[in-house]
């Protein structure tokens, strides 16, 4: 999937220090979904059982134990995964997760497509694909999506690069996100005592648990070998 609007989660870690245990959680969301290929809504809720499917496009996402909501806006036809929010469940209530920053599609204040040199230029793209969302395949709306997400994706690379998750936090996210225990993990790591070693940083992930971890649970293997 393409995900744009990196900044939102970067400010977010960065701005409050309260808000930094989201980090290393929403950098195991990211990995996962960037090797993600949803087509349909029914494919988000296969990979995340208890994300939020609203109308729309828009995805409701938990973080962190249930402790921060991610909200994402969804175009499946251009593989388009545009972060709209993210924060605690107090600021989420305070939302309309359905509708936070929607517009609509209107050709005659569409801005030219134009290279993205600033940060000013980046959230002026930003804003014109937040209207552009709802565009259909191969309409010339799609068409004009297509093109200014890869302009975002190549500022943001430069400028919003994130990084790889802690290991441990990937699995750890993946063992959140599917209801597993530590007895599930043994097939993939070895007896109790090998997996709560893993997952206090004691024991190393060796290659053969790495293979295992992204074969059985789809854990994109660059997060296991930080």
């Amino acid at each position: 999937m393409r995900i744009i609007a990196l900044s939102t989660l970067k400010e977010f870690w960065t701005k409050n220090l309260a808000f930094s245990d989201a980090r290393e959680p929403t950098l195991s969301w990211y990995r996962h979904v960037l090797k993600a290929d949803w087509s349909l809504p029914a494919e988000v809720k296969q990979d995340f059982g208890n994300a939020s499917i609203l109308k729309d496009g828009r995805v409701v996402f938990n973080i962190a134990g249930n402790k921060y909501r991610l909200i994402v806006w969804i175009n499946y036809s251009y593989r388009v995964v545009y972060i709209r929010f993210i924060g605690t469940h107090a600021q989420y209530d305070e939302i309309d997760a359905q509708h936070i920053l929607s517009q609509r599609i209107d050709r005659m204040t569409l801005m030219n497509i134009q290279p993205i040199k600033t940060d000013a230029d980046y959230r002026a793209a930003l804003k014109e694909i937040e209207v552009l969302m709802s565009a259909e395949f191969e309409s010339p709306e799609g068409e004009k999506l297509d093109v200014l997400v890869t302009l975002v994706e190549a500022y943001e690379r430069k400028h919003y690069p994130l990084d790889l998750p802690d290991p441990v936090e990937a699995i750890k996210f993946e063992m959140e996100q599917k209801g597993l225990s530590v007895k599930d993990l043994e097939p993939m790591i070895g007896k109790s005592n090998r997996v709560y070693e893993v997952l206090t940083h004691k024991r190393s992930l060796t290659l053969k648990m790495i293979r295992r971890l992204h074969e059985q649970l789809g854990i994109p293997a660059e997060s296991l070998i930080k």
